[in-house]
């Protein structure tokens, strides 16, 4: 039986295969020649190859029976998804060049994410549905607002507002995933399993990106209080990505949540609009905000 879904029925969900900053050597300190922005992105970067890996296995264990847009959907979803690994494979390895070394960070996202896998693979479907969502609302904050890559290196920028107009767009294919797996569930038992996967993704998101920034921020030389401070005051003040999805974080464990509650799609548009204009060489191009 079809599972109740919101996905809008006209949804498209394109795979870009787009390469970005091939043959250029990436500054060190990328993000405006700010070390805590830049610190606190490469942080994230180092976790898509392996993380993105995992989300489409994790979708895939469950695509037996599910209905044909569905099916579709986890097709889309997967090459997308793929695409990305190869994109923040690439950028981790001239982030490397630069001369960060990454495998800490690399062995800690191995490690979270074995533990995960020791359990039955509903628990990772369910740990993927929590850290799409992360990924979708930190998608929306990152196009919604210019703020976040101001000044950031050109190639690099449009990696970052490539890879969030495609989280947007399949946000909503691993929830999908989760309401066809789990559709002879009770509501209750779905709403705890998920609700108590997400609390615990949470804590691990919030102390892995700091201790992984902090430790980039250390072979920076900086330490202590100033590495505390300045990486605090990017994530929680300004621009304060993490303060500015607090709301879209709680919605998760609302009643009737689904990631389609919130239709941004204009994001997508403004995005591609943007995108198809030719940027002045050597400056990015800024995206505004949408009308």
């Amino acid at each position: 039986m079809p599972v109740a879904t919101i996905t809008p029925v006209d949804l498209t969900i394109t795979p870009r295969d787009r390469r970005f900053g091939r043959g250029e050597a990436t500054p060190r300190w990328w993000h405006d020649g700010d070390p805590f922005a830049t610190a606190l992105y490469n942080s994230l970067s180092a976790t898509f190859p392996l993380g993105e890996a995992f989300f489409v296995e994790s979708v895939r264990s469950f695509r037996d029976g599910a209905e044909p847009q569905l099916a579709e959907d986890i097709r889309s979803f997967t090459t997308q998804e793929i695409v990305h690994s190869r994109e923040h494979l690439a950028f981790n390895r001239r982030a490397a060049d630069s001369g960060y070394d990454l495998s800490q960070l690399e062995a800690q996202v191995k490690r979270r994410l074995a533990v995960t896998k020791a359990r039955p693979p509903v628990v990772s479907l369910a740990a993927t549905i929590a850290l799409e969502h992360f990924t979708a609302i930190l998608a929306h904050e990152l196009l919604a607002d210019p703020k976040h890559l101001a000044g950031a290196d050109p190639a690099t920028a449009d990696l970052w507002w490539w890879h969030a107009t495609e989280e947007i767009e399949h946000k909503g294919v691993a929830y999908d995933t989760w309401l066809h797996a789990t559709r002879d569930w009770p509501r209750s038992k779905r709403w705890q399993v998920k609700a108590k996967v997400m609390l615990f993704i949470t804590r691990n998101f919030l102390v892995d990106r700091t201790s992984g920034a902090l430790d980039l921020l250390r072979q920076d030389g900086i330490i202590g209080v100033r590495a505390w401070a300045g990486l605090l005051w990017t994530m929680w003040v300004t621009p304060g990505m993490l303060r500015k999805i607090f709301s879209a974080w709680a919605a998760f464990f609302m009643p009737g949540f689904h990631p389609w509650n919130e239709d941004d799609r204009h994001l997508i548009a403004a995005y591609e609009a943007s995108a198809a204009k030719p940027a002045t060489p050597g400056r990015t191009v800024r995206r505004a905000k949408p009308a």
